[in-house]
């Protein structure tokens, strides 16, 4: 088929893909041998002063065969691809694929060029200083000043605050000094009140107790005490005023021919559940009272203000005995 000639009428010979029908086939159309369409035949060659009218040179299917080697012209030097240098005869890279079994992709391709040296530091070419660990320094720094005038602000600020406390209101001081005050303070603690203690020849008489000078060693007033207490019915009453309402230790002081005695003692009209003990504890055989002056207590519950204390010679008591004083104490005494 050429240009200005529309070719057989024949459509075997019209279709250039005929043959690839069964009635085609039947009709006998054969491929193309001379580079039909779709099949390039062989390149003619390049006539000189004729201009190339076709860049593409297209090949068979299956005729370009890979992993072989070029051919060459006897005795010339085998051909390396662009960049390399060729290979001797007989010489051959140790771990390099020989020619016959490399792909196609190992011949040719970019050449291999060297890249910009890498960074290793030092000389000329190394980096400079490290900015960024400066710059993290220097914050640092700046923080801890600021940080340490702010401290010192607040504490400039407190103490300034404890020393305005100190200052009268008003504003500054008045430049006058501050004198005492001569009237008591309200809080300054009352003297402890002195609790009662009272001679026996002062207290009331009951019955047959009589006063008496004739013994000496008695601390009463003029030397006086109390006799006659050795006989049932006879009493010492005692009014005593107490500041607060409590437990108290009753004091008296008396003397015994050298033996045991005791008495009922009866505070605000109520007896108390034993008797006082006017017991010989000096351990004196002698009868002579003169010798036998000592002191004994006992318990009692007392209210505050004024209280009724009764010492009396009642049916079993062991009544011979005479009196000096009475005593009211908060605590144990030693005489």
């Amino acid at each position: 088929m050429t240009p200005g000639n529309n070719g057989a009428s024949t459509p075997e010979d019209d279709d250039p893909f005929g043959y690839l029908y069964e009635d085609g086939q039947a009709s006998g159309a054969t491929p193309p041998r001379s580079g039909g369409y779709g099949y390039p035949g062989p390149s003619a060659p390049q006539q000189p002063g004729v201009p190339r009218t076709s860049y593409n040179q297209v090949r068979t299917v299956g005729e370009r065969q890979y992993g072989q080697v070029p051919q060459q012209q006897y005795g010339q030097p085998p051909q390396a691809p662009y960049g390399q240098q060729p290979q001797q005869y007989g010489q051959q890279q140790y771990g390099q694929p020989t020619a016959q079994y490399a792909a196609p992709e190992t011949y040719g391709g970019a050449p291999n060029r060297p890249g910009p040296p890498a960074d290793g530091g030092g000389g000329r070419g190394s980096r400079g200083p490290n900015t960024k660990g400066l710059l993290i320094g220097a914050v640092a720094v700046v923080a801890a000043v600021v940080i340490g005038i702010g401290v010192a602000l607040l504490s400039n600020g407190d103490g300034k605050k404890d020393d305005d406390a100190g200052k009268p209101a008003g504003g500054g001081s008045t430049g006058a000094s501050q004198q005492p005050s001569n009237k008591p303070s309200d809080s300054t603690p009352s003297p402890a009140a002195e609790l009662p203690k009272q001679d026996a020849a002062t207290l009331k008489l009951g019955g047959s107790s009589v006063l008496a000078k004739d013994v000496k060693g008695a601390q009463g007033t003029d030397g006086a005490y109390v006799s006659g207490f050795n006989q049932i019915g006879a009493s010492l009453t005692w009014q005593a005023d107490l500041p607060s309402s409590g437990g108290y230790y009753l004091y008296v002081r008396y003397a015994t021919p050298a033996k045991e005695a005791n008495a009922t003692v009866t505070v605000n009209g109520k007896p108390n559940a034993q008797p006082v003990r006017l017991g010989n504890f000096i351990g004196s055989s002698d009868p002579n009272l003169e010798k036998n002056w000592q002191t004994t207590w006992t318990q009692v519950t007392l209210k505050q203000g004024q209280n009724t204390i009764k010492f009396s010679c009642e049916q079993g008591n062991q009544c011979d005995a005479v009196f000096d004083w009475v005593e009211i104490s908060k605590t144990k005494k030693s005489y």
